[in-house]
């Protein structure tokens, strides 16, 4: 267990630091300016990172309570997901996916197939991004259903490439590209299966399936209702429709279980992950019901949705490394028993305080809700300088999002979590 090499914050220049000021610099002349906000306080240019720790340029080293987005649930270049990659990359950097794959994508296939919540004959397409497998999902639902229509949930974040943006909910990033959108998602009020179904009577397509995330995250750490996912699953069930959750940032031991959705038992027709699957690697996936995912033709040497680096191999072994280390290490159960206590600590410790609204979460998926983003913003920077990362989330960016590392270790665990609440004073 990682548990003993969480370090606590060591912070040696000012934040950030002149190394990183100089990069902010040469940055801003080759990147496009909508990339990386080079605000005169930030970033931090990163260097090197392992477990809950992370060391930008100049030295400093901090208390990582993001994850990398929630990607490193089995903590950052965990020494067997780097060894799985090093020794792959040796053998077989790249293979031909589609083609002629290598035979570490059918290992990862059926690694994923054990875990599909609900087992049953299960099939998948891997892909590289969270947007990648929310796109091939929706394609899917087309090939099934033949309907294009997808009721999807106010505040959800499903990804910025076209298809998955038109079932992102957020103005700011539908606004520029309108015009490019189809135009097929209608939005409900998450938490409210009833309004879904109320919903799907304004669609201008025939709806064909329900895409919900069953605990938002960029959308602010939201908890819905209990019975919620059972209420979306029974209606689907009624009307004929599909039900794609989209677990890129629950899945893999996030919320305390191995797949958010098996806190309430519901077996989805259409499951979409990434973030957590490959602990730093970019691999996606998209799996689904046989009967459902057997709509597609079979191949006859052209794939209808593919990509080049499907089933990348590097990226395949550092997922099954990870699969084995949530298991072996017991980090699912780890993610649910220290995020019981950090929920205890944050609902405490903000008890009574009018800079916060609520604290919710469920596992090491955590939201503090501010009374604004300007509060929110200055949290964030003040615990930048004192050696904590975390990052703002909600619509209006209003919320602190805590999602670290499992293998984070409890004494940096608990001070990050003093510094946060001390930063709200």
């Amino acid at each position: 267990m990682s548990d003993v090499t969480t370090l606590l914050p060591e912070i040696v220049t000012e934040v950030p630091g002149p190394r990183s000021r100089e990069l902010a610099k040469r940055l801003a002349d080759v990147e496009s300016r909508n990339v990386t906000c080079l605000a005169p306080d930030a970033p931090i240019f990163w260097e090197r990172a392992s477990g809950a720790n992370v060391v930008d340029v100049d030295g400093n080293r901090y208390v990582d309570l993001g994850a990398g987005f929630g990607v490193a649930n089995v903590g950052h270049a965990h020494p067997r997901v780097v060894s799985a990659v090093q020794e792959q990359a040796e053998a077989l950097l790249h293979g031909m996916g589609d083609v002629h794959p290598s035979a570490l994508k059918v290992r990862l296939l059926e690694a994923l197939a054990a875990r599909f919540p609900g087992g049953g004959p299960v099939r998948t397409v891997l892909a590289s991004s969270g947007s990648d497998a929310v796109e091939t999902a929706l394609k899917t639902v087309m090939i099934a259903t033949g309907r294009a229509g997808v009721v999807a949930f106010e505040g959800g974040y499903h990804g910025l490439s076209l298809g998955a943006l038109d079932a992102t909910a957020r103005s700011g990033f539908r606004e520029p590209f309108r015009a490019r959108l189809p135009g097929a998602t209608v939005f409900a009020r998450y938490g409210d299966a009833e309004d879904a179904e109320r919903a799907a009577a304004r669609c201008t397509e025939p709806v064909g399936a329900v895409l919900v995330e069953p605990i938002q995250g960029r959308g602010g750490e939201r908890v819905p209702p209990e019975g919620f996912l059972r209420a979306l699953r029974a209606l689907c069930d009624r009307r004929g429709w599909l039900l794609i959750l989209d677990e890129v940032y629950t899945g893999f031991g996030r919320t305390g279980r191995w797949f958010a959705c098996e806190h309430e038992a519901v077996v989805p027709d259409l499951l979409c992950l990434g973030k957590g699957l490959a602990s730093g690697m970019p691999l996606s996936a998209c799996m689904g019901r046989a009967e459902v995912m057997d709509a597609w033709p079979t191949s006859s040497g052209e794939a209808l949705h593919t990509q080049t680096y499907l089933g990348h191999p590097p990226s395949c072994a550092a997922a099954l490394a990870s699969l084995a280390v949530l298991e072996e290490e017991g980090l699912v159960e780890r993610a649910a028993r220290l995020g019981e206590r950090a929920l205890a600590i944050l609902r405490a410790g903000s008890a009574g305080r009018e800079a916060v609204r609520e604290v919710r979460g469920r596992g090491l998926m955590i939201g503090i809700a501010c009374d604004g983003a300007e509060r929110a913003a200055r949290v964030t920077r003040r615990c930048l300088e004192t050696g904590v990362i975390l990052l703002p989330s909600g619509d209006d960016g209003s919320v602190l999002s805590i999602t670290p590392p499992i293998v984070i270790g409890e004494r940096a665990l608990h001070f990050a979590l003093d510094v946060v609440l001390g930063c709200l004073s």
